[in-house]
Order: C-alpha cells, then sequence, then structure tokens
C-alpha cells in the first residue's frame, strides 16, 4: 500500500474512533442527565407519598380519638354537671373508670384518658383505679381551655408524663358545666412513639425527616431531632406557610434544621388544625447518582485518556508514515479493552438503560435491561429494530401488549420533545416503572426500574389504615366508607339494606379468667370463621374490643333475610373453641337496624342497632332484636330517670314500704323484708326494678343504699324485739369499701341490736372479687348480723356458695313457688332445698307466696318461713300490724 494510501486510511480510522467516543460521551452524558432528573422527581415524589399516607393516616387516628372524646364528652353530659365542683365529683367513680378503660381498649394508638378538673386536678383516669394525685394546671392545653372557650380539639406540645415518665402527645377539649362554666378537660394522650413507629413502618431514607406542626407553624415533633425543637416556629415568610394555605404542596429550600439544601413536602390534615411535613436533603437524594457518575466518569475518564493516548501513538506514526501490523494490532486491543472498561460502568447501573436513534434502533443497552425481561444477548445487539425486541420481550413473556399500539403511542410521545414515563405491569406480577428522555436529532434514552417492591409497601400501609391490627378485619374506617356507598345507593335507586351490630357474651370473663393473649386468640378465630365463604358477599368488620358489625345488601325481604344472617352468625360463631389447650363456648347477642326504616345515614343506623343490641342483651344474651322505636323512647326515658334519679335522694322522693315474713309453725310475723319506692313527680310510684339497676349502672345505689339501711334501722328499732329487719344489698354496695361502717353506724345511730338484723344477698356477691367480699360478710356475721342467700337456684353455682359461707338462711325463689303444683321438677327443687337446710341447720323462706295451696305445699315441704302476697303487700311502716294473726286465714282457706 502507497504512503498516501495508508495516511488516508488512518486519517479516517482516527475520525472513526473519534466520533465513537463522541457518541458514547453523548449517550452517557444523556443518560447521567437522565438519571439525575429521575432522581430528583423520585425524591419529591417519595417525599409527597410519604406526605400523603402519613397525613392520611395521622388524620384517621386523630378523626378516631376525636370520636372518642365526643363519646366520652356524651357520658359526661349525662352526669349532670350543674357546675365545676359537681364534674370533680360525679366523675370519679368506678364506672366512669370502667367506661373510659372500654374507649381506651378501642383505640389502640392511645394509651391513656384522663379526666381533669377545673383546678387541673386529676379526677380519673385509666392509669389506674383508685386514681393517683397529679396535677396538670401547667400544661398548655390546660392554660389554653381556662382562657378560652373553645369547643375544637387542641393538639398539646410533647410532654414527658408524670404517671409514667414517657414523652406523650395529648388530644384535649373542654368540658363545660350546664352553666357554661369552664369544668375541666378530656385528654387523649399518645406516645410519640406511635408516630415514630408510623413513620419507620412506611420506611425512611438516609437525610429524611418528619415533621408534625400546627398550622400555625408551631413545631410538635420532628424525627430525627437532635437539638429538641419542639416548641419553635417555621419562620415567617416560609414558603411552607404557602404550601399550608393552599392545601400542600412541595418547596425546596435551605434547611434551618439541619443545613443544606431540602426537598420538603408538606400535608395538612384535612380535618385537625396539623400539618405534616417531610424533607430529604439533596445531599442524600443525590448520594447515589454521584456514586454511580464516579463510577461512570472514571470509565470515560479512562477511555478518553486511552484515546487520547492511541490519537498520539497514531499522530507519530503518521509523521513516520509507516504503521507495523503489531503495532496496529496492539493498538486495537487497547481501543477494545477501553470499549469493555465503557461497558462495565453501563452495567453497574442499577436500572435497566437502552438508547434508540432516529430510527427506533437499538445503539447500546446494558446486562441490567437484558435481565431484567429476560433477553438473550444473542439476540440484543446494536441495529435491532424495537419492533424486533419487544417481539423478543413477548417470546420471554415479559411483554403482552399490542405492539403496534405501544410504538404509536411511544412516537406520539417522543413527538413532543419532553421526558415522559410509564408504569408497566408484567405477567409475572412485577411492576415497572419506564422513564424515557428524548434525545436531540431523534432518538431518546430509556430507564427501566423495578418498582414491585415499592408499590406493594403502599399497597400494605393502605391495607394498613382500613383493616383491624390484630383481626385483618375491615376497621371501622372502611366499614364507614363501605355504609357511605349504600347510603349513595339508597339515595338514587332506593336500594335498602341492613346494619347487624353483635358482640360476645361474656367475653370479659374469657379475659379475666384465662387472660388477654387468650381473649386475643378467641377475636383471631371468630375472625378466621368471619372469613369463611358464606359471608364472602357481606361486609364484616370489627369496631374494638368484642363489638363487630356486617353489612347485608341482599334481594328479597329485608326482614327475612336479616333473620337468616342473624342465624347463621349464631350458628357459625357458637360452635366450640379450641384456643391454647382451652376448651372455650361463647354466645353473641345481635342487634338489627333496617335503612331506610331505622335510619337514612350512619349516626342513625349505628344508634338503632346499638339500641336494638342493648335490648338484645338485656333480654338473657345469645338471641337477636331488631330495632324499635320503642327502644328510642325507652332510651330517653331511661335518661330522663337517670337525671331525676340524683336529685329523688336530696328531695325525699324514695320511700320504705315492708312486706312480712310469716314463721310457719306459729304463724305469726317473725321478720319484714325492706323494699325501696321511688315517689316520681312524674311518673308515680316506681318499683325497685325500675331504678336499682340504674343506678348501680351509675354509682347511686352507695349513697342510695346508706339512706335504705340507715332509714329502715330507725323504724325497725319502734318494732317488737322478736320482729328481724331484712335489707337487700347490692354487689355494687361492696365496691366502696366503707360497707361494714355504713351497717354497723345505722345500727349504732338507731340503737337496733345487731341480731335484729338480716342482710340479704344474691349469689352475684361472690361471682366477683369473692376473697374481699367474703371477708366482709364474715366480719358482719362476727358483728352478730344474719346473712341470707336470697334468690337460691337461679344461679350457677349455688351449692358452692354453701359450702364456701355459713349463710344463716336460704331463701327459695319465687319463680319455683309459683310452679310447686305444677311442675314436677320446682317441687323437687324446692324439696330438696328445704331437706338441705333442714340439714345444715339453716332456715329456708319460700317467696312470692300468693295462695293458700302454695303455702300448704311449702309448710309440707318443710319450709320454715314464707312471704308473699297471699298474706300482704308491701306497705308503708305506718301500716304494719304485728299483731295481727295472718296465719288463721292460711288456716282457714285451706279447711
Amino acid at each position: 500500500m502507497s504512503r498516501a494510501r495508508r495516511r488516508v486510511a488512518f486519517h479516517s480510522l482516527i475520525w472513526i474512533i473519534v466520533g465513537l467516543i463522541a457518541l458514547a460521551v453523548l449517550a452517557v452524558s444523556v443518560t447521567a442527565w437522565s438519571l439525575r432528573s429521575e432522581q430528583a422527581a423520585a425524591g419529591v415524589r417519595e417525599t409527597e407519598r410519604i406526605a400523603t399516607i402519613l397525613a392520611d393516616q395521622t388524620n384517621r387516628s386523630v378523626a378516631a380519638i376525636d370520636a372518642t372524646i365526643k363519646e366520652v364528652q356524651a357520658r359526661i353530659a349525662a352526669l349532670d354537671i350543674k357546675t365545676p365542683a359537681d364534674f370533680s365529683r360525679a366523675a370519679y367513680t368506678e364506672d366512669i373508670f370502667g367506661f373510659l378503660t372500654d374507649r381506651l381498649h378501642r383505640l389502640p394508638q392511645a394509651t391513656v384518658i384522663t379526666l381533669q378538673g377545673s383546678d387541673g386536678n386529676l379526677i380519673n383516669s385509666t392509669r389506674r383505679w383508685p386514681r393517683l394525685d397529679a396535677n396538670f394546671s401547667d400544661r398548655d392545653y390546660f392554660r389554653h381551655f381556662s382562657q378560652i372557650d373553645d369547643p375544637t380539639i387542641y393538639v398539646s406540645l410533647p410532654v414527658t408524663s408524670r404517671l409514667v415518665g414517657t414523652l406523650t402527645l395529648y388530644f384535649n377539649k373542654r368540658v363545660n358545666a350546664r352553666n357554661g362554666e369552664f369544668a375541666g378537660v378530656v385528654s387523649i394522650g399518645v406516645e410519640i412513639e406511635y408516630f415514630r413507629g408510623i413513620y419507620e413502618s412506611i420506611g425512611s431514607v438516609s437525610g429524611q425527616s418528619f415533621l408534625l406542626a400546627r398550622r400555625d407553624g408551631t413545631i410538635i415533633w420532628r424525627y430525627p431531632d437532635p437539638v429538641r425543637r419542639v416548641g419553635e416556629s417555621v419562620r415567617a415568610g416560609s414558603p411552607w406557610h404557602d404550601a399550608v394555605r393552599q392545601g400542600g404542596g412541595n418547596f425546596r429550600g435551605s434547611g434551618r434544621f439541619d443545613g443544606g439544601v431540602r426537598i420538603v413536602s408538606v400535608r395538612p390534615l384535612a380535618d385537625y388544625p396539623l400539618v405534616v411535613d417531610i424533607a430529604l436533603s439533596e445531599s442524600s437524594l443525590y448520594a447515589s447518582w454521584n456514586q454511580r457518575m464516579l463510577v461512570i466518569g472514571g470509565g470515560m475518564l479512562l477511555v478518553i485518556c486511552c484515546a487520547v493516548l492511541l490519537l498520539r501513538v497514531w499522530a507519530k506514526q503518521l509523521g513516520r508514515l509507516i504503521v507495523s501490523e503489531a503495532q496496529l494490532a496492539q493498538k486495537s486491543r487497547e481501543l477494545e479493552g477501553a470499549n469493555h472498561r465503557l461497558d462495565a460502568a453501563m452495567n453497574n447501573v442499577p436500572q435497566g438503560l437502552c438508547m434508540f436513534d432516529a430510527a427506533e434502533r437499538l445503539i447500546v443497552s446494558n446486562a441490567r435491561y437484558m435481565d431484567m425481561y429476560g433477553l438473550s444477548s444473542a439476540l440484543l445487539e446494536p441495529g435491532c429494530a424495537l419492533r424486533d425486541l419487544l417481539a423478543q420481550r413477548e417470546t420471554a413473556g415479559s411483554f403482552a401488549l399490542d405492539s403496534d399500539r405501544y410504538i404509536a403511542e411511544l412516537r406520539a410521545q417522543l413527538a413532543l420533545g419532553k421526558p415522559f414515563s410509564a408504569i408497566t405491569h408484567l405477567q409475572d406480577g412485577r411492576v415497572i416503572s419506564v422513564q424515557n428522555q428524548p434525545v436531540a436529532g431523534g432518538g431518546w434514552v430509556a430507564m427501566h426500574e423495578d418498582i414491585t417492591q415499592r408499590q406493594r409497601t403502599e399497597a400494605r400501609v393502605a391495607h394498613m389504615a382500613s383493616h383491624d391490627a390484630l383481626t385483618d378485619l375491615p376497621n371501622r374506617v372502611h366499614f364507614s366508607d363501605r355504609m357511605d356507598q349504600l347510603l349513595v345507593a339508597l339515595g338514587q335507586s332506593g336500594t335498602p339494606f341492613t346494619m347487624l351490630l353483635f358482640d360476645l357474651d361474656l367475653f370479659k370473663a374469657v379475659n379475666d379468667s384465662l387472660g388477654h393473649p387468650v381473649g386475643d386468640e378467641l377475636l383471631k378465630a371468630i375472625a378466621q370463621r368471619l372469613r369463611r365463604p358464606g359471608f364472602a358477599n357481606y361486609t364484616v368488620a370489627r369496631f374494638g374490643g368484642d363489638e363487630f358489625a356486617v353489612l347485608q345488601a341482599e334481594d328479597g325481604d329485608q326482614r327475612d333475610n336479616a333473620v337468616v344472617l342473624a342465624n347463621k352468625l349464631q350458628s357459625v360463631l357458637c360452635e366450640p373453641y379450641s384456643i391454647e389447650g382451652h376448651q372455650i363456648v361463647i354466645g353473641i347477642s345481635i342487634g338489627i337496624a333496617l335503612a331506610p326504616a331505622d335510619g337514612a345515614s350512619q349516626i342513625e343506623l349505628l344508634k338503632s342497632a346499638d339500641l336494638a343490641l342493648y335490648h338484645a342483651k338485656s333480654q338473657g344474651r345469645h338471641g337477636y332484636r331488631f330495632y324499635e322505636p320503642q327502644m328510642d323512647r325507652d332510651a330517653r326515658l331511661q335518661r330522663e330517670l337517670e337525671v331525676d334519679l340524683r336529685e329523688a335522694l336530696a328531695a325525699n322522693q324514695l320511700v320504705l314500704h315492708y312486706q312480712c315474713i310469716i314463721d310457719v309453725p306459729s304463724r305469726r310475723i317473725c321478720g319484714v323484708e325492706t323494699l325501696v319506692r321511688w315517689n316520681h313527680p312524674k311518673h308515680g310510684l316506681l318499683g325497685p326494678d325500675r331504678f336499682i339497676p340504674l343506678a348501680e349502672e351509675v354509682g347511686l345505689i352507695i349513697p342510695i343504699g346508706e339512706w335504705i339501711m340507715r332509714q329502715a334501722c330507725a323504724e325497725a328499732a319502734t318494732w317488737p324485739d322478736h320482729v328481724k329487719l331484712a335489707v337487700n344489698l347490692s354487689a355494687v354496695q361492696f365496691r366502696s369499701g366503707n360497707l361494714l361502717n355504713s351497717i354497723t353506724g345505722a345500727l349504732a345511730d338507731a340503737g337496733l341490736p345487731p341480731e335484729r338484723l338480716e342482710l340479704e344477698v344474691t349469689e352475684s356477691v361472690l361471682l366477683r372479687n369473692n376473697a374481699e367480699n367474703l371477708a366482709v360478710l364474715h366480719q358482719l356475721k362476727a358483728f352478730g348480723v344474719s346473712i341470707v342467700l336470697d334468690d337460691f337456684g337461679t344461679g350457677y353455682s349455688s351449692l358452692s356458695y354453701l359450702r364456701m359461707f355459713p349463710f344463716d338462711k336460704i331463701k327459695i325463689d319465687k319463680s319455683f313457688v309459683a310452679e310447686f303444683s305444677n311442675r314436677a321438677d320446682c317441687a323437687a327443687i324446692v324439696c330438696a332445698v328445704t331437706g338441705l337446710g333442714r340439714s345444715l341447720h339453716v332456715d329456708t323462706t319460700g317467696e312470692g307466696v300468693e295462695t293458700a295451696e302454695q303455702f300448704e305445699l311449702l309448710r309440707a315441704a318443710g319450709c320454715t318461713q314464707v312471704q308473699g302476697f297471699f298474706f300482704n303487700r308491701p306497705v308503708p311502716a305506718w301500716e304494719l300490724d304485728f299483731d295481727a294473726d295472718v296465719g288463721r286465714r292460711a288456716i282457714g282457706e285451706v279447711a
């Protein structure tokens, strides 16, 4: 070859090498810039995503807390708080403590519910009963409510709990007396660790921080926060305030807390004056990009250096005009090595990369792209047409779209000249994000990223927000959304639906006897049965504790369908459970509300179903009841009686009546039983069955019981010495801790000997806290008072109680006496009890005697005492005639 031709050949080779290097540099530069832009966009999306999720989750949590505070406020309102001092007295009861504890169990995010008086002193708290001494008047929320009558919820700054020492955030609302005065505060505490757990469960990265603030910019909590910025404010004029006013947004600004430039996403809560802020430093955002660019840049620098070296060598050779074949081969190997290093740099990028020219032919791709879609390296060569590449992906099972339509849409997007992205779902379940960057002169660079795990995390967070953590059943939020849908359908097409609300009978007994872990496992087992195919067409949710709800929307008769579903629930859920070696059998009580007949809103339907459930439980449990308007009237009457009962004692509306107890052998009066009546100004004379259970529920039975004891002892002191006084005791009275002193004081004040007093108790007194109650009974018996077991035979374990305590008398329940002559089993029970009494040397009293035949049968059975309408009805003390020979009437009628 001539010297001139060699010179031309070498010049051509040099320009080819320069062009290839330039093309490679261009491709890498475009890719690097695309990666940086995508990294920035991904950072913004990530902070927006986390901020949105956290804001939604926080809003739901605060909404649940707000709803619970409203329930507590409603219960407090029922106490009829006239003055701030009334609140401190009325709210410090074990009944209120139980109510607060029950509401706390429905809030997994909360750790404590407290009631504080107008002086800041603790009134009641779920921490323990009885309460601890503590004062909260220095808290920021307390100062706020003591100065301003603000009905909205107030979120405090985190403080260290004075009761348990943990850093806690308090959600608070003001309590007013009926005269409008400041009575106190209802507070629900949530430990800061709860918000940290939510944040960390979503996943944080280095350089990312979480901020919870009020809308005015006051910082409530920041994580991480090594300097403790709690209580500081976001400076005025910051873009943060603009984002809050606009309902959310993001901005790029200098980091006030950590220094450096940060990307900040701001999301105010939808319903509450709180703001969630997620910030990510640009140094952290671009850290991985910088590392990748360092590798790629090093590779490119190495390639360029090699190219420069080659050009210098070739320039020298051109000066000589002759290049030996050996030198040419060496330079070729060096160029090949440089290309290998460039390939290594591209193949270390974690995303799949490929570049196409204007003719839609592949220029370059990396190994990650090939592995991601299962492509063959032999087929994935430069020059491969896009259509052929898609055909390879279809064969490999990683492309299931119409290729013509896909290419047409791609061309339309590229024609706009702007970067664009798309999400692709592969047949194997993976989700791929594709970012396309058009290149000047035609063609484009595509970056493919596997975001499967990210989307699964987002789906898991969304699932957690709408499902119960223990049972994985839909929660109250999900149930509420579904009910909204059915209410919309009801309004548009008139399609009815049914709500069933049920809870477990005696679930508290399972927790108390076997422990809460067993109770939790029982709830999980119940949820597993509710997921059976037979319930697949219903929305089943757990409201909290042992309360569940079902939505039913089926064709056919609405009531008939509800009955079928109620029976199915009882059949399936009442089958025995085997949990941790324990055989557990439960029942359920169900309340049913029909829409629209029983309500056309969530509040109305929930109220109707709850009233129906209450009546189902009050009628013996293990059944179901449909809502009836009378239930609402009964509930209003019950609330009216509860308010009036608080004034009945002070207004002298309670009166005592007495029913005589007859000694069977002598047929003369040997004692009287005290029966309280309420002379209600509106409803007339009410029997104890109308208000004593209510008094037990609201805690008034203790002062009423003390009044009954003192009044009865004072009147009995004027009676003949052989007449004994019988007074009933409620199981609730034993909880006061002052029962012994109250009884002995009443006897002493009246001058009545203890031997003339009989205290009647039912086995419910021994069913709970039997050790403490037994101790009180033994002390009373040692004092000389007689102890009588009332309503014998109606409980579950009466014989065991006869062994547990040496009762002085047994009273046979009137239900057995009424059926004595008609049912052999009742007669057998009466005879067995009287025989047992004779063996134990214990008197027996037959209650509810209404006929001469019943009296004669009881006498023949060996009953030592009787009482009932046959002898006299309950009358005031001044109508009692202890000299009357009531037994002669019995003898005459029998004869």
